[in-house]
């Protein structure tokens, strides 16, 4: 069974939860679950040097080791190793988020109007992977966190493939995550004007898989799971 690191999440100030502190969830193991689920994030770094220094923020294909080598756990970042971006974040302080929307919440009102959604900011310093074990093991939990079993369903990654192929850790040690779920919250001055209000509630379904061209039609239990739901199609309640 995966470990979880029992630290409380965020152990500092800077991954503190301040506006919208009711919705801030301080269970370690939901946010590991999170991001076991969703399947993009987006990283934040500081590019460039000197007076060309600017932010830069990226959808990643990423992946979470519970107990990967770094103080809370390791997240892994997907890129290329020619990418600027990620030899530019070595060393420094980066942000990844995380963002699933579970539905919109339509008010009486235009400035009450929301969403219900789940997000996870964390926070650390970066380091590219460049022990070859810890390289092949992120390399194969990038390629399951979308598919959970299709690394060992193919062909090893060649040494080509591995040196093309750039992987950031970030720690998992500061981290929060935040949760709304339910009903618009209306002004009680509006509740009798007849308009409607509720919740439109929105998830992620997967499609039936679609063979290549080049490919037969003997689609792996592994992509029909995906495909099948309700964990493939990682739905969120509103």
């Amino acid at each position: 069974m995966l470990t979880v690191d029992s630290t409380p999440l965020s152990p500092t100030a800077r991954t503190t939860v301040g506006r919208g502190r009711e919705r801030a969830l301080d269970d370690r193991a939901e946010l590991m679950a999170f991001l076991a689920e969703a399947p993009v994030a987006h990283l934040g770094v500081t590019v460039g040097e000197g007076g060309d220094e600017h932010p830069l923020v990226l959808p990643v294909a990423f992946a979470v080791d519970a107990d990967g080598p770094d103080a809370g756990g390791t997240l892994y970042v997907h890129g290329s190793v020619a990418a600027r971006w990620l030899r530019g974040a070595e060393g420094r302080t980066v942000c990844v988020t995380v963002t699933e929307l579970d539905g919109l919440v339509l008010a009486r009102s235009g400035f009450h109007h929301s969403v219900n959604y789940r997000s996870a900011v964390v926070i650390g310093q970066a380091r590219i992977v460049t022990d070859e074990a810890e390289r092949v093991r992120a390399f194969d939990l990038t390629v399951d966190h979308l598919v959970p079993g299709r690394a060992a369903t193919l062909r090893p990654a060649t040494r080509k493939e591995l040196a093309a192929t750039g992987l950031l850790a970030v720690p998992l040690v500061e981290a929060s995550m935040k949760r709304r779920t339910g009903d618009p919250v209306d002004d009680e001055a509006d509740l009798d004007s007849g308009v409607w209000a509720g919740v439109l509630p929105l998830r992620r379904v997967a499609g039936a898989p679609v063979s290549a061209a080049d490919s037969h039609d003997d689609v792996p239990a592994d992509v029909l799971a995906v495909a099948a739901g309700p964990a493939g199609a990682q739905t969120g309640a509103s």
